[in-house]
C-alpha cells in the first residue's frame, strides 16, 4: 500500500514553479515504487550486473538516504545519521539483510514525507551550503528529480533483467 503522495500522478502541464517541481519529484518517487511492485525480497536483492550494490533494494535504500541528505542535512541543517562514511561512502547501497523490501519502501515513503514537510516550510530561494557553494531549494528539488529519474532508469533495467517487467 502506498502512503499519501506516493500514488503516481502525472505532473500538471501548467502550474506555478513550486507545484511543478514537487509534482515531478513525486512522480519520480512513485515510479520507483512501481518498479518494485510485486517483487520478493530475494529478487529485490538480486544483482543482475557485476556490481553487488546495484539492486532494487540498494536503489531504494540509496534514494532514501539521498532524500535525507539533501532535505534534512543540507536544507534543514540536521545531523546526518547516514550509514555511509569515509570508510565506505557507498554503504547506503547495501541495506542490512534483515530489512525486507516492504520495510525499505516504507522507510523511503516516510523519508519522502519528511522531505515534503521540510520543502513546504521553505522558500524556493532558501539556501543550503554544499561545501563552499550555496544551493537553493529550487536547485535541490531539481537535483532530486534528476537523481531519482536517473536511478529509475537503472531500476527499469534491473526489473527487466529480473523478470521482464518494464515500461511502467
Amino acid at each position: 500500500m502506498m502512503t499519501a503522495g506516493t500514488e503516481r500522478v502525472d505532473p500538471p502541464f501548467a502550474a506555478d514553479e513550486r507545484t511543478m517541481l514537487t509534482a515531478f519529484l513525486d512522480y519520480q518517487r512513485a515510479t520507483l515504487r512501481l518498479k518494485c511492485a510485486g517483487l520478493t525480497d530475494a529478487a529485490a536483492r538480486r544483482a543482475v550486473t557485476p556490481s553487488p550494490r546495484l539492486t532494487l533494494a540498494g536503489l531504494v535504500s540509496h534514494l532514501r538516504w539521498t532524500e535525507q541528505f539533501w532535505f534534512e542535512r543540507k536544507m534543514a541543517g540536521l545531523l546526518d545519521p547516514a550509514p555511509y562514511d569515509g570508510a565506505d561512502p557507498d554503504a547506503d547501497w547495501l541495506p542490512p539483510e534483515e530489512i525486507g523490501l516492504a520495510e525499505l519502501l516504507a522507510d523511503y515513503d516516510k523519508q519522502c514525507e519528511r522531505s515534503r514537510e521540510i520543502a513546504a516550510g521553505l522558500d524556493l530561494d532558501a539556501v543550503a551550503r554544499v561545501g563552499s557553494r550555496p544551493a537553493t531549494l529550487r536547485w535541490v528539488l531539481q537535483h532530486l528529480i534528476e537523481e531519482t529519474a536517473r536511478h529509475n532508469g537503472h531500476a527499469d533495467l534491473i526489473r527487466e533483467f529480473l523478470d521482464g517487467v518494464t515500461g511502467r
